[in-house]
């Protein structure tokens, strides 16, 4: 896809999403993305699929992307990444502080939480903010 077309490049794959996260080089990175992949999985109910080369999603949406178009993405999903491990849709739109602030240290971009390391957090408070953000995402692009 060209990326000047304003379409998402990236989408799901058929590649599995238990072997990629067996893959992650880093031993401690690779069992927190493990672990929160369960977790997830536990709390949506969903399957997880792999979107593109390094993303694990779970859930169905759309939303409106440039031009009113409707894109598709997942509702919510993590990343092994090498500075942290990168967990997607759960602060989408300055959402959930009140969830955030107790949850241990972590860093947050535009719809993304950034952890160091799983056990730095408070488990129940990351069940609990990816319930929300699920029903968030989903009861967001039902509109």
């Amino acid at each position: 896809m060209a990326t000047g077309s304003g379409d998402r490049i990236t989408q799901p794959t058929g590649g599995d999403p238990q072997a990629f996260l067996d893959a992650v080089d880093d031993p401690a990175r690779r069992a927190d993305a493990q672990q929160v992949a369960a977790l997830m999985r536990e709390v949506t109910g969903a399957e997880p699929r792999l979107w593109g080369a390094s993303i694990v999603g779970f859930g169905d949406v759309t939303y409106p992307g440039s031009g009113g178009k409707e894109r598709p993405w997942f509702a919510v999903g993590l990343a092994p990444r090498k500075a942290a491990l990168t967990l997607y849709g759960l602060t989408l739109y300055g959402s959930h502080a009140d969830l955030l602030d107790r949850l241990g240290p972590h860093t947050t971009g535009q719809g993304c939480l950034y952890l160091k390391r799983l056990s730095d957090v408070d488990r129940d408070v990351l069940a609990e903010l990816i319930a929300r953000a699920w029903d968030d995402n989903h009861r967001m692009t039902a509109r």
